[in-house]
């Protein structure tokens, strides 16, 4: 007796693994990362979203990014694109000691894992931050990251720690915010909220 057409099991094809070519051409109005050879794409961020990130990069970048009212000593870059192995992210915001990467790179990504990397959470883009994007981080040994809601209005804070990410610190509401690796200066959570 033959199987009909519908019954019969095609094979399937293997996926090609997405690359830097696909986030090339992926459309300009949208944000295209790579992550364990699969390509994700998402709008722009909303506006809460949006000044949550340009806030806290604001709060730290000019203590620690130009050294005023704070130590200096870092890079802190809005939206870089990383190119760690074949992953390509692009964290809301990252930044570097500049004993680890002394000349700021003239390139459209940088190979070097950041010391810091804050992802600003979205309906979006959450579970891709939280369990796509964070075990790359872990394995490129990123030090701190931090996970931003402006929604639930909070911040979690976690270090790694032989390859395990601990959570270190978190802050909700108007909590003044001193967390590693950025305790020298102090500002209110609240600040980064409309």
């Amino acid at each position: 007796m033959a199987r009909s057409q519908s019954a019969r099991k095609i094979p399937e094809r293997p996926q090609r693994r997405a690359t830097y070519r696909d986030v090339l051409d992926a459309p300009m109005h949208m944000v295209a990362e790579v992550i364990d050879g699969t390509l994700h794409t998402h709008p722009r961020p909303a506006m809460p979203h949006a000044l949550a990130s340009s806030a806290l990069g604001a709060k730290i970048g000019d203590p620690f990014n130009f050294g005023e009212g704070g130590p200096g000593g870092w890079w802190i870059v809005d939206e870089p694109e990383l190119h760690l192995g074949e992953d390509i992210l692009v964290p809301d915001i990252a930044g570097w000691r500049r004993e680890r990467m002394p000349e700021f790179p003239d390139t459209a990504f940088v190979t070097l894992a950041p010391d810091w990397v804050c992802e600003v959470l979205s309906p979006s883009t959450r579970d891709l931050d939280r369990h796509g994007k964070r075990p790359v981080y872990a394995r490129e040994g990123v030090c701190h990251l931090w996970f931003v809601d402006p929604l639930a209005r909070d911040l979690e804070a976690f270090e790694l720690r032989d390859g395990e990410w601990v959570l270190i610190a978190t802050a909700r509401n108007d909590d003044p915010v001193s967390i590693p690796p950025f305790e020298a200066i102090t500002f209110p959570l609240d600040a980064l909220w409309p």
